[in-house]
């Protein structure tokens, strides 16, 4: 029987927090490796809020496979032509972002799942399975089985709506994006405004209710970090490349100077 290892799914799937890390400034396939050793489980491969290729994603994408992590690209709204180029290219999963309603939900299933879950196009000779001759029966599968599909709920009507795309078959993490969320509640940057707070009570409740895994985005406070995963977060954006090479830059930095 063929099988796709998902490093990130089978974290979730032991009831574990899988983390991820953004994607910003990264452009050679090192960094998969590199974020291997330190301790991630997956990458969040931005084609949204980025001027990266998907040329160069899906050779990040290929790198993360051999690496051991798994390779996770965001493509931007409705553009389910990268996304299925994506997975054919290497990806472990896709996140769509901005879905407030069910039917939204449906789509993504829909186009990302191979039948008898949905109707994406087959491709043959896929570096997930080492590019070894697999019937379509086989390889559609054995996708169907390890990839990750997640939405990403940003607005208040996503979040009331939470619970119903939540349980659509073939969405397995539904993810708020707390940065946009909170700017469309008029409460941009308050992580622990109660509003925010009960975001995240009702996406954690639908996801345990639907058998799905609750994720977060745009969260990188620690003890905010903290609280959310005490509450059944399990599916981390845990920051990016830029903002802990920034943070780890600066401090060393002033430490440098401090010392002259």
């Amino acid at each position: 029987m063929v099988e796709i290892v998902n490093s990130a799914r089978q974290r979730l799937e032991a009831g574990q927090v899988a983390a991820g890390i953004g994607l910003r400034q990264a452009r050679t396939v090192d960094i998969a490796s590199a974020m291997k050793t330190a301790g991630f489980d997956w990458l969040f491969i931005d084609l949204e809020h980025n001027a990266m290729t998907l040329d160069t994603a899906v050779q990040i994408a290929v790198a993360g496979i051999g690496a051991g992590i798994a390779p996770i690209v965001r493509v931007p709204y409705g553009q389910f032509d990268m996304a299925t180029r994506a997975l054919d290219g290497g990806a472990m999963g896709i996140v769509i972002p901005h879905v407030d309603t069910v039917e939204e939900a449906r789509t993504v299933a829909d186009r990302l799942r191979y039948p008898p879950e949905g109707h994406r196009s087959v491709a043959g000779g896929m570096p997930q399975l080492g590019f070894a001759p697999v019937s379509n029966a086989e390889a559609s599968a054995a996708f169907n089985k390890a990839m990750l599909i997640t939405v990403m709920l940003e607005t208040p009507t996503a979040i009331a709506n939470a619970d119903a795309i939540a349980a659509v078959p073939g969405i397995d993490v539904v993810m708020i994006g707390t940065s946009d969320l909170t700017m469309e509640m008029g409460v941009s940057g308050q992580l622990t405004h109660p509003d925010v707070v009960k975001a995240y009570e009702t996406v954690i409740a639908a996801c345990k209710k639907h058998g799905k895994w609750a994720g977060m985005g745009g969260v990188y406070v620690e003890d905010v970090m903290k609280k959310y995963l005490a509450m059944g977060v399990r599916f981390v954006l845990s920051g990016n490349d830029l903002s802990l090479l920034m943070a780890a830059a600066t401090q060393r930095a002033k430490l440098v100077k401090g010392a002259a």
